[in-house]
């Protein structure tokens, strides 16, 4: 049976619900949340916090049904609150969220097989193979599309289906290929060691679609690391060059005629836990370290070590993408390359886009929701 019990001051109710879990809410909280201080169409806060005092206490509170009813001592109309709503939202208990799917950490012995894979009929047509496929996608940061359509905008459409497009210095679209003029090393035939994109970015971009046009050429492998797994190696093997790389953020830039881009970051970026939730890491635009003298000893130290890793078969796998076959990677995660390639033995075109992680999560939160419905009917 679910008890009640104020605090001794009232400005805390704690609430020992059905199921023997427990919870403390701090008054304010509750009156900060009360259902009717939101909109009922644009689910928006309209409540004006300042409109109450901070020692707002609760004056009584009682069960009704399955709902606890509050009054204040502020004089304003009764809160109503459900029970599921209060178990849900317990302060210190993590949010329900369809898209916080937990990292599976992989290493160089990961095959193009093992990768979450998908046909791009089955993406476009049904919900529930979408949200399979992206819930797959984010626990491994990388994953296939096959049976893509011969139309150079088959990516896109893909891509569209997920989120917005994210737009860059380089177009919404951009073109990897061997170009005569390039202002990018991926529009040259040269070897792209591991990196991620854009790392110049105030925000790098989130997941990437890589649509393979042709790749006739000879060499031009492409390859990838779980910039997870090489972090999660380097905190073990050396953690004070993990501490330094997630500590002192250095310049990245990219320039041109047009652009001039630049951004200090962290290499490896940690969440509130903690817990590491990205990686920038591109020897090509990175700029030129401005950390005092005294710390670049140790901080070259760290990041050669880290560049070290990113070359160990431990953590590489290489692939051939075909023509047809799209790659999809979180950018923020999953370091790319590839190897040289010669453009007189055949045509390479890969033909790429972004979608940024929030789109990418918030389409995971309304398949997933939908799939609830569908069940629960």
């Amino acid at each position: 049976m679910t008890n009640l019990t104020l605090r001794d001051d009232a400005r805390a109710l704690h609430i020992t619900f059905d199921t023997g879990e427990s919870a403390t809410f701090p008054a304010l909280f509750l009156r900060d949340n009360c259902p009717s201080g939101f909109h009922p169409q644009t689910l928006e806060r309209e409540f004006d916090l300042t409109s109450v005092e901070p020692d707002i206490a609760i004056t009584e509170a009682r069960l009704d049904g399955a709902d606890v009813l509050l009054s204040w001592s502020s004089g304003d109309a009764t809160s109503c609150f459900s029970l599921t709503w209060l178990s849900a939202n317990a302060p210190g208990r993590a949010f329900a969220d369809a898209a916080a799917v937990a990292p599976t950490l992989w290493h160089g012995d990961m095959t193009k097989e093992q990768l979450p894979t998908a046909a791009a009929s089955n993406l476009l047509s049904s919900d529930a193979a979408l949200q399979s496929f992206l819930t797959e996608t984010k626990r491994t940061g990388l994953a296939i599309v096959n049976g893509m359509a011969d139309d150079a905008d088959a990516g896109m459409t893909v891509a569209r289906r997920i989120g917005f497009l994210r737009e860059t210095n380089f177009g919404i679209t951009f073109e990897v290929m061997s170009k005569p003029d390039p202002n990018n090393l991926a529009y040259t035939s040269h070897a792209l060691p591991l990196h991620t994109d854009l790392p110049n970015q105030e925000l790098a971009p989130g997941f990437q679609f890589l649509h393979c046009l042709a790749n006739e050429a000879e060499g031009g492998g492409s390859t990838f690391a779980d910039g997870f797994a090489i972090a999660a190696g380097l905190k073990e093997h050396d953690p004070e060059a993990f501490d330094l790389l997630a500590s002192e953020p250095i310049p990245f830039r990219f320039q041109d005629g047009d652009y001039d881009i630049r951004k200090h970051h962290t290499v490896i970026q940690l969440d509130h836990t903690g817990t590491v939730s990205e990686l920038r890491f591109n020897a090509h635009i990175a700029s030129v370290f401005d950390m005092d003298a005294s710390k670049m000893d140790a901080y070259y130290r760290a990041y050669r070590n880290l560049m070290q890793m990113t070359r160990d078969p431990k953590y590489v796998m290489t692939m051939k993408l075909n023509g047809g076959e799209m790659v999809i990677f979180d950018n923020r995660r999953a370091l790319h390359g590839r190897a040289a390639f010669d453009p007189s033995t055949g045509f390479r075109h890969l033909r790429g886009c972004y979608v940024d992680r929030g789109e990418f999560d918030s389409r995971i939160r309304v398949l997933s929701r939908g799939q609830t419905a569908a069940q629960a009917a």
